[in-house]
Order: C-alpha cells, then structure tokens, then sequence
C-alpha cells in the first residue's frame, strides 16, 4: 500500500536546467524541499549508443497526490526527450519533517 509521501527522484543537465526545475517546484508548493546533488555521472544506452553524461541529481520530497502535477511540470520544464522521473514511496519519516511536508505542499 502506497503512503501519503514520495521522494521523486530527478537528474537534470546542468546547473541552470536544475536551479529552475528545482525553484519552480518549490515556489509551486509541487515540493516542500528539493536537494541539488552535483558531480553525478550517468551511464546509460540512447538510440543504440552507450553514453555517460555529467548530470545533477535533484531529491524532491512532496506528497503522492500532487506527483501528477510535478510530472507534468518536469516534462514541461526539462530539456530531455525522457527526462528521469522516479517516484519512491516514503513508508516511515520523522513525523515533524513529514509534518512540515503537508504543510508546505498545500496552496
């Protein structure tokens, strides 16, 4: 049984594509907080070819039931033709963090 709250986990090109994925969330109450992880590298196959590309990893914590919303709004906002977009259920946290959580999600 999925909970209320989802880490979402997505990986943008660079510094500027993040900064704006990552503020746009926010400021939309689509997430609480977003992490910037810097210095990741990916290694995936595209079209048949092997790449590795230096990315940022965003960790965004938001509720389950506006992650329709963030995904539309990544998809509109992100350079890549699939950008990465996992959502990962939260089943425990600390209560005052998933607390403070709802009450920056909510317009």
């Amino acid at each position: 049984m999925a909970g209320p709250y989802r880490v979402v986990l997505v990986t943008a090109p660079d510094a500027k594509i993040a900064r704006k994925l990552a503020v746009g969330l926010v400021a939309r109450r689509l997430a609480a907080c977003v992490n910037e992880v810097p210095g990741l590298t990916s290694h995936y196959r595209w079209k048949g070819k092997l790449c590795s590309d230096r990315e940022i990893l965003l960790i965004i914590k938001t509720r389950a039931a506006l992650f329709p919303k963030l995904k539309r709004f990544v998809r509109e906002n992100h350079p890549a033709q699939v950008p990465e977009l996992i959502s990962l259920d939260i089943r425990e946290g600390s209560r005052d963090y998933l607390a403070w959580l709802s009450q920056e999600t909510r317009a």
